[in-house]
């Protein structure tokens, strides 16, 4: 640390030893209502802020207020770094900017954001044509008006055109209400359903759209209904409730339009129903019921299904069967398992079949002709980056849709042509401000985990960045539902790199990225692998000189909050300071409570704590529950009133408890937006002052002034 820097980090520390004093007066006592006693398996844990588990009383929105305030004093030394940093992000990135186009029932689909704007406006206009014949779809600026949060799900639009329909959600705890527009006059159809989750499939008579909804208290989607333009949504047709508690349900087309497909999902199993969509009133009928233990997942094209399935294939294989059956005996394998390929995916066209994969931690894209037996494979020529297929409708031709992008490369969309190998490049995005991609590297390395599992790490730095032990570093890492963790580029993660900041992305177990083995050792009880894994990747990094503990911090959300909760407990010494988004951090009380959202859909993930064997080893982990005299680092925890995935009560009674027991003078805050749910802001610019604000954190405590 130069001298400069050094002492504005003396001046930061005495600044916040001042606000602490003032700030502290803000902070609601240490238990303000009588401790709760929670009982299971015979034993009683008390529990002094259970009270917090209640968004209507009044002392805990005093609470939470009094926390944002304590939050925005301590860090008032900060106020003009994240102003200049969201000034930053605003100028870096294009104020103006216009989706690709994507074709779909005779438009050219897209969005476009201008200056001043918030969200996007969606538009579309004639396949042939050129922008003055565009028309606005929906304009999300002005749903959102009188609003703080707007999020916009499901556009989609009838086979003539003429209907368009889209959910909207003005609280940001997923109920959306769905809304439809006339494109031949441009009015709104008297027509709104509303609290429905956002998953909306219209049928091939342009008269039906299927729709899905959730349950009122736990917001599990269970119930598939139809409706009829014209009709009181109160009468409504039910065509299929998911009965089972550990099931959520979804419904989506095939390639091929012929079919809608109901899915019914849980962590180790799944059971597809199809409709006729051209006889929308016909009843659901089952593909293959449902096992324990087989998931799978169906597509039609031709005359043909296909399904992704891990029947007797772990890393899963595709088949083949020309109708719904009550067995397997007519499935055929289309593409077999392989021990070290993970199948992610496929898409289906008229000619070729293309396959979403993961091998040795890294997406792969293979494809080949039907009448082929051998796949070719898309050269991204990085060490590590994220490649996806995007949105298509085009089943003819030879052309592949895709989407790249590493951790110093902007998001590139191509059309692969996969007839001749050529490619075009269709939109980058754009980064302003003399960006450079040689400005920067990349870098992929393997840490060695405790008990010997090779656990690969992605690295970015500038190219002026030493790699000596001095430069700070921020690792981040989610490791859960199998969720493979991306090296995709960030233009917020540069103002951290551009002051000398390296990032490094963790590929922990818990997700598939190495296969579905890397996922069954990072879950139930064998969960603490996620954690271990992460503590590992960090003393592999101290050891190669990338960081140093003084200056290593650590960053993760939701499920990933769970892993700083974690980390912070186990291996406190190894970090500055950690940034827990939306942390899981309660998991024994959440996971007993049958009553919040997503609790009895996730057993097979983290285990029923019902059951004695998983409420020890959950209760071994539990970050509210191992909270104990320790000198944690520097910490800051966000969270949303109205998140509905992990609810506010989490991280509010986490800080709390730990504003209780741990020693020492390092920052502990918690920042809650009151007008959001998981995702945080959903406006772009709310979304550069949150950002802004989680940098500066992060640059105050590494004693950087710009």
């Amino acid at each position: 640390m130069n001298a400069r820097n050094r002492t504005l980090a003396i001046l930061l520390f005495l600044t916040g030893l001042v606000c602490q004093t003032f700030a502290q007066q803000a902070l609601p006592p240490a238990a303000t209502k009588k401790p709760t006693e929670l009982k299971a398996h015979g034993e009683v844990r008390v529990d002094e802020y259970y009270w917090m588990n209640n968004r209507n009383d009044p002392a805990v929105i005093e609470w939470l207020n009094a926390e944002n305030a304590y939050t925005a004093a301590m860090l008032e030394p900060t106020v003009g770094l994240q102003k200049k940093i969201a000034g930053e992000l605003e100028s870096r990135i294009p104020q103006d900017d216009q989706s690709v186009a994507w074709p779909d029932r005779g438009y050219l689909w897209y969005s476009r954001i201008r200056k001043g704007q918030q969200y996007n406006v969606h538009l579309r206009r004639p396949v042939g044509s050129d922008e003055s014949a565009e028309v606005v779809v929906v304009d999300v600026n002005e749903i959102a008006r009188g609003h703080a949060y707007c999020s916009l799900a499901g556009l989609s639009c009838c086979t003539n055109g003429q209907t368009v329909a889209w959910a909207v959600d003005t609280v940001g705890r997923r109920k959306y209400t769905i809304q439809f527009r006339d494109m031949e006059s441009g009015a709104m159809l008297p027509d709104q359903i509303a609290d429905v989750t956002g998953n909306i499939e219209w049928a091939e008579d342009n008269q039906t759209i299927f729709y899905t909804r959730q349950d009122p208290e736990t917001l599990r989607s269970h119930q598939v209904y139809a409706h009829r333009l014209g009709t009181d949504p109160a009468s409504d047709r039910l065509v299929y409730e998911e009965t089972d508690v550990e099931f959520d349900v979804s419904i989506h087309g095939t390639r091929s339009r012929r079919y809608l497909v109901i899915d019914s999902t849980q962590t180790l199993s799944s059971e597809s129903r199809v409709i006729d969509a051209f006889r929308p009133e016909s009843e659901p009928v089952v593909f293959l019921p449902r096992e324990k233990n087989h998931e799978y997942a169906i597509d039609h094209i031709g005359e043909k299904f296909y399904i992704r399935t891990n029947w007797e294939a772990p890393n899963f294989r595709v088949m083949e069967t020309d109708r719904p059956a009550i067995d397997r005996s007519g499935w055929i394998e289309t593409v077999p398992h392989q021990a070290d390929v993970f199948l992610d995916g496929f898409e289906l066209l008229d000619d070729w079949l293309v396959l979403s994969q993961h091998e040795n931690g890294l997406p792969r894209i293979r494809y080949r002709k039907w009448d082929q037996s051998e796949f070719s494979s898309l050269d991204f020529g990085e060490p590590c980056y994220e490649a996806s297929l995007t949105v298509t409708t085009r089943t003819a031709g030879n052309q592949l849709r895709y989407e790249f992008s590493s951790l110093r490369t902007p998001s590139s969309v191509f059309d692969y042509d996969m007839k001749t190998g050529g490619k075009s490049l269709l939109k980058q995005q754009e980064v302003l401000g003399g960006f450079d991609t040689a400005n920067y590297v990349t870098e992929r390395l393997w840490a060695t985990a405790g008990d010997g599992t090779r656990v690969p790490v992605a690295l970015l730095r500038h190219r002026d960045t030493p790699v000596d032990g001095t430069a700070p570093l921020l690792l981040y890492a989610y490791g859960s539902y199998g969720s493979s963790e991306t090296d995709d580029f960030s233009a917020t993660v540069l103002s951290l790199v551009d002051r000398g900041f390296m990032y490094a992305v963790a590929h922990i177990r818990g997700g598939q990225e190495m296969g579905r083995a890397w996922y069954e050792d990072g879950k139930l009880l064998k969960k603490t692998n996620t954690f271990t894994d992460f503590i590992d990747c960090a003393r592999f990094l101290v050891a190669e000189r990338y960081a140093d503990p003084k200056r290593m911090y650590a960053m993760g959300g939701s499920a990933g909050g769970l892993l700083m909760g974690a980390v912070s407990n186990m291996a406190p010494e190894l970090f500055h300071g950690i940034i827990a988004e939306v942390p899981f951090v309660d998991v024994i009380t959440t996971m007993l409570d049958d009553s919040i959202p997503l609790t009895t859909s996730e057993y097979d993930e983290w285990g029923n704590p019902n059951e004695r064997e998983y409420y020890d080893y959950m209760l071994s982990y539990s970050p509210y529950d191992n909270v104990r005299a320790l000198n944690y680092p520097n910490l800051l925890v966000t969270t949303g009133l109205h998140d509905s995935q992990v609810q506010y009560w989490e991280p509010a009674k986490w800080v709390a408890r730990l504003r209780e027991k741990k020693t020492g003078n390092n920052l502990l805050l918690l920042h809650t937006n009151m007008d959001a749910g998981h995702g945080g802001a959903s406006g772009r610019e709310d979304r550069y002052r949150e950002f802004a604000l989680r940098a500066a954190f992060l640059l105050s405590l590494a004693g950087i002034e710009q």
